[in-house]
């Protein structure tokens, strides 16, 4: 049985905590029956803490399985409220780093499209403006470098999420020929690979928003590893 390694817990006070997901993990439990990084962080804080019972956690956002990063969790319904409240009017900002499968011809620019989830499939696709469910997806991009190598050339850039649908991220750099590494489920070029793939080139880099109590603006950071990541330092 494999042992679960521990959560990197960045910061905890009475309302919320920030801590690093790990990549190839879920947030919450699926059909999968694996470890969840909720249950895994609960079990942390119970015996860290030394509680009575069971301690809260409020899921208030979530990262896809195989992406790490920065993440919240708060420990009171009103934290979780206040929390939502700020991402419904996009003053929770977040902001990923990203390898991407191609060179980007512009040095930023902004993606705009209207996805429409597939809860049966668990996929998201771009659909026309006026579609019943469709929302409007909104990213900003900006290129930090382009490198290759013998197989292939790679884009590493910042996104900053306007907005916050499912899998958007992956979904509208695919949809323009520049997937994320990695990503079997999205980029053409990993879609038909043996390769087992538990993690992508994505990583929640920094997360800010307002404590729910004081009122203080916040910003955790964490920087990216993993296989995509050092695949730059072996590129440069």
């Amino acid at each position: 049985m494999r042992k679960n390694k521990k959560i990197n817990i960045i910061y905890k006070d009475d309302q919320i905590v920030v801590c690093e997901k790990p990549k190839g993990i879920p947030v919450s439990s699926d059909k999968t029956g694996d470890m969840d990084l909720l249950h895994q962080l609960k079990n942390q804080l119970f015996f860290e803490e030394n509680t009575d019972g069971e301690p809260q956690l409020y899921l208030v956002h979530r990262l896809d399985r195989p992406v790490g990063g920065v993440m919240v969790f708060a420990r009171t319904k009103k934290a979780a409220a206040s929390l939502t409240e700020q991402i419904k009017d996009h003053t929770f900002e977040k902001d990923y780093q990203a390898v991407l499968t191609g060179w980007l011809p512009d040095d930023e620019g902004t993606f705009r499209d209207y996805l429409l989830k597939d809860p049966k499939n668990n996929v998201s696709k771009i659909v026309k403006e006026g579609t019943p469910g469709a929302k409007e997806a909104i990213l900003d991009y900006e290129v930090i470098d382009m490198m290759e190598d013998s197989k292939m050339k790679y884009t590493y850039c910042l996104i900053h999420l306007e907005t916050g649908r499912h899998h958007q991220i992956r979904v509208q750099t695919s949809s323009r020929g520049f997937g994320i590494w990695g990503d079997t489920k999205y980029n053409p070029i990993y879609q038909k690979t043996k390769k087992k793939y538990k993690e992508i080139g994505l990583f929640a880099a920094r997360i800010a928003f307002e404590h729910p109590t004081t009122g203080e603006r916040m910003v955790f950071k964490a920087d990216p590893s993993g296989e995509a990541f050092d695949l730059l330092e072996m590129t440069e």
